[in-house]
């Protein structure tokens, strides 16, 4: 009897800061590391979704090479896992472009994170491309016949769309896609901002942000500077709580501790002594965790080797794909 085989998994990040924070660590980076051993895994750097805004050509350059050294410094084994820029495989975008004749405007103009984006920016100023960039993540997607997709909330509605265009693709032209299923993170942790609680950590409010390249010394100053409240208890209570059970929240997820192991530790003992072993426990991490991206940024021979094999896998898989779907729409084939 032959083995079963491993699910395929495919997720991707953007390269859109210089670096990475505790949020997309926790929430999403350490999922990934472990489903690498689980899963026949696929992960990229999303720098084509990066250019849906304005942007400036260095930094994404910069940001794409930085976030790819983050995610073998996070534990990701481009020998275990197929890691990649999105960029460097050019049957994303060609796919997108079937997939976007099947769209209808009603479908792609429901797309939430594209009425929030463009209501903040002004839609005269939306581009198309962040209009059509559901269907480039569903393209990423159908590409791999991926099976499961790790995904937040805020994603679901995308992933629904790839399985509709799946399916709608099909039934017209035979049986091609694989439909996706959402995959549930099992553990991860959903770390909300030092200075408001009640919100999701972001880059965007980085006050409240622990970036993991930071300084161990600005890493430190941000959580003793977090958001706590008056009653000096330590408990994990989120509705009344929201400031200290962040910081238990992010002590167990460094620690390997339970919240509720946590909680006995600390009682009696004031906010300081709490916020000062959450800094201990994130510098721990951050600081090996820096100088293993600044390793492979300073060389850059060996991680353009790394990134072209990476690319290279990916191709081997999309390739073959995409001649399916072209075979079976009418396109005439040029060998």
């Amino acid at each position: 009897m032959s083995a079963p085989t491993m699910p395929r998994v495919l997720s991707g990040i953007q390269p859109t800061a210089d670096s990475f924070h505790i949020g997309n660590l926790l929430g999403a980076l350490q999922q990934w590391v472990s489903l690498q051993h689980e899963s026949d895994a696929f992960f990229c750097v999303v720098d084509l979704h990066a250019i849906t805004v304005a942007h400036d050509p260095a930094v994404l350059h910069r940001r794409t090479l930085s976030s790819y050294a983050q995610l073998l410094a996070a534990g990701l084994d481009p020998d275990v896992a197929t890691v990649f820029v999105q960029s460097h495989v050019p049957e994303h975008a060609q796919l997108q472009w079937v997939l976007g004749c099947l769209t209808g405007m009603g479908e792609a103009s429901r797309m939430t994170q594209f009425k929030d984006k463009s209501q903040k920016a002004g839609a005269q100023s939306a581009s198309v491309g962040l209009f059509t960039y559901p269907i480039l993540q569903a393209a990423d997607i159908l590409l791999y016949s991926a099976d499961e997709v790790p995904v937040g909330e805020d994603q679901r509605q995308h992933l629904e769309l790839s399985r509709d265009l799946a399916e709608r693709f099909n039934t017209r032209f035979g049986d091609t896609f694989t439909l996706p299923r959402t995959r549930v993170m099992k553990g991860a942790a959903k770390i909300l901002d030092l200075q408001d609680p009640t919100a999701k950590m972001s880059k965007s409010q980085p006050a409240g942000c622990v970036f993991l390249l930071e300084s161990p010394s600005a890493i430190t100053k941000k959580i003793k500077s977090a958001v706590t409240d008056s009653e000096a208890s330590v408990r994990y209570d989120p509705e009344t709580k929201a400031g200290v059970s962040n910081l238990l929240t992010i002590l167990s997820a460094f620690s390997g501790q339970a919240v509720t192991d946590l909680e006995s530790e600390f009682s009696g003992r004031g906010y300081g002594d709490l916020k000062g072993a959450v800094a201990d426990a994130v510098v721990a991490f951050a600081e090996p965790y820096a100088a293993r991206t600044n390793e492979l940024l300073a060389a850059p021979d060996h991680l353009a080797t790394l990134m072209r094999d990476g690319a290279q896998r990916a191709r081997d898989v999309a390739v073959e794909l995409l001649q399916r779907v072209y075979e079976r729409i009418g396109f005439v084939s040029a060998t």
